[in-house]
């Protein structure tokens, strides 16, 4: 839903929700000026240049699978003392899954630009005609006309023309910035839904991405483990130095890094955790069923749903949730600069897509 810009918002990277504003009179102008606007309602975007790109700019998405029944103590009961209050990570509780298959990576911009090729697809970033970026990332040329922020959280911003194809506004673009191997971002949970359908997927339940995340460990902070540097190594794109001010690009990324950069558990699982959140089914609640749970799928209905992972925004003193029983939420029209997702698959035989790395 398109929010009133006069309500009072804190955001998601660690807040609530980053929702997408109207676009003001001054913007539409701004958009009017650079090129002719497509009408109808449809989109507020000037009609763009065809997509052009090759399949071996980005990784095949290959699926791992678990073909057997498995069981796990999905959230925590923290022991380590880093749970987020209100965030509904506790307590602890015994879940089992039927098989079932996830990506290996996030999905990439040069996947859904096969998707937007194919069927011609809108975004709902495109139908707002905005989406959030963090102001830091934009040009100078972009951000001068930048006329409204979040209150408490100025640095997170409405940005004309941000979508998918051009994560920080209209002077940006995937498919010539050399990031069709990044992931796709600006993506809502109905965007990432009918792109899993195409795909003949679809989004992974929060207990399938936990399981996933945690890579056959039980009451981990992270993939890996619970040390944050195992020998010195990064191994997640996340914010170093003074957020939101200075990024000191320790792990070598200030933004996206490539879905194939980090491998992150046994499983053979890339960026589970940082890069960009990660939509799940399922909607979002706090209050968990305290006995054990099979194939657990959340809520009936609700207001938000549930995102996981964190993002390369995320710092351990500004949203700490890049561990893998942490979570948040966000409206399923929701979109920005890093929030994107994977896909999952009911596993119904043994001949399709069965681990091979184990």
């Amino acid at each position: 839903m398109v929010i009133n810009t006069l309500l009072i918002l804190v955001l998601a990277l660690g807040f609530v929700s980053p929702q997408t504003l109207p676009l003001t009179k001054e913007d539409v102008e701004a958009i009017e000026q650079d090129s002719k606007v497509v009408g109808s309602g449809e989109t507020l975007f000037a009609k763009e240049e065809e997509l052009t790109f090759t399949k071996d700019s980005y990784p095949s998405n290959n699926m791992i699978t678990f073909k057997d029944v498995v069981h796990f103590m999905m959230g925590t009961d923290d022991p380590n003392n880093v749970a987020i209050t209100g965030d509904g990570e506790t307590p602890a509780r015994f879940v089992g899954l039927e098989p079932f298959s996830i990506d290996k990576f996030e999905v990439s911009n040069g996947e859904f630009a096969e998707f937007v090729q194919a069927t011609n697809f809108v975004t709902e970033a495109e139908k707002f005609g905005n989406s959030f970026v963090m102001e830091n990332f934009l040009s100078k040329e972009v951000s001068d006309k930048i006329t409204q922020a979040v209150a408490g959280a100025k640095w997170w911003v409405p940005v004309p023309r941000a979508y998918w194809r051009r994560p920080e506004g209209g002077d940006s673009d995937v498919t010539k910035d050399h990031r069709m191997n990044h992931p796709v971002v600006h993506v809502s949970w109905n965007d990432a839904v009918a792109f899993c359908h195409w795909k003949g997927k679809r989004l992974p339940t929060e207990a399938e991405w936990e399981y996933a995340c945690r890579g056959g460990k039980q009451d981990r902070l992270y993939p890996w483990g619970n040390k944050f540097q195992p020998k010195g190594e990064f191994r997640l794109n996340i914010w170093q130095g003074k957020f939101p001010k200075e990024n000191t690009k320790e792990d070598g990324f200030s933004s996206t890094c490539p879905v194939d950069q980090f491998k992150q558990n046994s499983f053979g699982l890339y960026n589970m955790v940082g890069n960009v959140w990660e939509w799940t089914a399922d909607w979002f609640t706090t209050a968990h069923p305290t006995k054990p749970q099979k194939n657990p799928k959340g809520p009936s209905h609700g207001k938000d749903k549930v995102k996981k992972g964190g993002s390369f925004m995320c710092s351990k003193k500004f949203c700490y949730r890049y561990r893998c029983s942490a979570r948040d939420k966000n409206s399923a029209d929701s979109s920005s600069s890093n929030l994107g997702f994977r896909c999952a698959k009911t596993f119904t035989s043994l001949k399709e897509n069965t681990r091979t790395d184990l």
